[in-house]
C-alpha cells in the first residue's frame, strides 16, 4: 500500500537520487520532476515498476508546474544551482521558483510541502546564493504555512561538488587555496543521510510550519577538510592562506565570467573553482545553529561520517587509482 504520491522538484539532481529512494523505502510513490527527463532515466531504479515516474516540467513555467503536481499528496523542491549561468540565476531558481511551484501546490489544496534549503540562508547576508535562498523560504510559507524548511550544511557523496573539486584540485596543483586562512567551519552531512530526514519530514505532521537545521556528526574547519582529503588521495600539498579581500573580488570577476560565457563552452569548463557568491558565504561557520531543530528531531539519529563514506569514491583521485598504497605517514 502507497502512503500517496510526492512530487519531487529537481529530483533528478545529486541529492533528489538519494531522496527518490528514500521516500520509496517509506512508502511512497514518487513524480520526478525536471527540466531535462532524458537525464533523470536511472532515477526509475530507486524503486520497483510503478513507483517512480518523471515527468517534464520547468520552475518558471506554471502550466509544466500545475500538470506535475496533478495528482499529488505532498511537495518537495531540491531546485537549487551553486552558481550563476546564463538563464540560471539564483533569483529564478532559489526565489521566484520555490514561490511558483507553492503558490501552485496552494490553489491545488497541497499542504504538505518540504523546502531544502541551506545553512545560512539570509537576507541579510552579502552572498546572493544565501539572500536568494532565504527569499525562497519566505515565498514558500506565504503560500503554505505548514511548509517544512531543511537547511543542510554541505552535502557530501560520490557525485558531490565539494570533495571530488578540491581532491581534483589536489591531484594537479601544487598549492591548495585556504580561503580567510582556512578557518571557517563546516558540519557535512551525507546524503543518504539528508535523504533519509526529507523522506522523514514528509511523513511528519509534526514537522509542519517548522525549520530544521541538518549537519553531519562532526565539525571541521576548511583546513582540516584538506588534511582529509590529502590523506585519502595520498598527496602532500602546501594550503596558502588567501585573506577575503583578495578572494573576493577574485570570486566575483571568475563569477562574472562563467555566467556570461556562451552555452557551448558550459560542459568543456564545468563549474567555475570559486565565485564571489562563495566567498561571501565562506566568511560565516557552516554549522548548526545552538538551540535549532535538527536530524535528531526527524528520527533520523544514525549518521555517516565524511571519513567513513568520503574514501569510497575519492581513490580514484590517487596516482595509481584504487590500487594505489597509501603511505605510511
Amino acid at each position: 500500500m502507497s502512503k500517496g504520491l510526492v512530487t519531487v522538484f529537481g529530483g533528478s539532481g545529486f541529492i533528489g537520487r538519494y531522496t527518490a529512494r528514500a521516500l520509496v523505502e517509506q512508502g511512497w510513490r514518487v513524480r520526478v520532476a525536471c527540466r531535462r527527463v532524458h537525464t533523470a532515466i536511472d532515477v526509475r531504479l530507486a524503486g520497483p515498476p510503478g513507483w517512480v515516474d518523471i515527468v517534464q516540467a520547468n520552475v518558471r513555467d506554471r502550466a509544466s508546474i500545475d500538470r506535475a503536481l496533478d495528482g499529488a499528496d505532498a511537495v518537495i523542491n531540491l531546485v537549487g544551482i551553486l552558481y550563476e549561468s546564463g538563464k540560471q540565476t539564483f533569483q529564478g531558481a532559489h526565489a521566484d521558483g520555490p514561490a511558483l511551484i507553492a503558490e501552485a501546490a496552494a490553489a491545488k489544496g497541497i499542504t504538505r510541502f518540504i523546502q531544502v534549503s541551506a545553512i545560512g540562508a539570509s537576507a541579510a547576508s552579502k552572498s546572493p546564493y544565501a539572500t536568494s535562498k532565504a527569499a525562497g523560504e519566505v515565498a514558500v510559507r506565504a503560500a503554505i504555512p505548514t511548509a517544512t524548511i531543511l537547511r543542510p550544511s554541505i552535502v557530501f557523496g560520490p557525485e558531490d561538488d565539494f570533495f571530488n573539486r578540491f581532491a581534483a584540485m589536489a591531484q594537479s596543483a601544487p598549492l591548495l587555496p585556504a580561503i580567510g586562512g582556512g578557518k571557517t567551519r563546516f558540519q557535512p552531512i551525507y546524503a543518504g543521510n539528508l535523504a533519509d530526514a526529507i523522506a522523514a519530514a514528509t511523513g511528519s505532521a509534526a514537522a509542519e510550519g517548522k525549520t530544521f537545521e541538518l549537519g553531519g556528526p562532526t565539525v571541521y574547519t576548511f583546513n582540516e577538510l584538506f588534511d582529509v582529503i590529502l590523506k585519502i588521495i595520498d598527496e602532500k600539498r602546501f594550503k596558502i592562506g588567501l585573506p577575503f579581500f583578495i578572494a573576493r573580488p577574485l570570486g566575483y570577476l571568475t563569477g562574472a565570467v562563467w555566467r556570461y560565457l556562451p552555452p557551448f563552452s558550459w560542459g568543456m569548463l564545468g563549474a567555475p573553482p570559486f565565485t564571489g557568491s562563495q566567498m561571501e558565504l565562506l566568511k560565516d561557520d557552516n554549522v548548526v545553529a545552538e538551540g535549532a531543530l535538527t536530524m535528531a528531531d526527524l528520527g533520523v539519529t544514525e549518521l555517516e561520517t565524511v571519513e567513513a563514506v568520503v574514501p569510497r569514491y575519492l581513490w580514484r583521485f590517487r596516482s595509481y587509482g584504487e590500487f594505489h598504497k597509501p603511505s605510511e605517514a
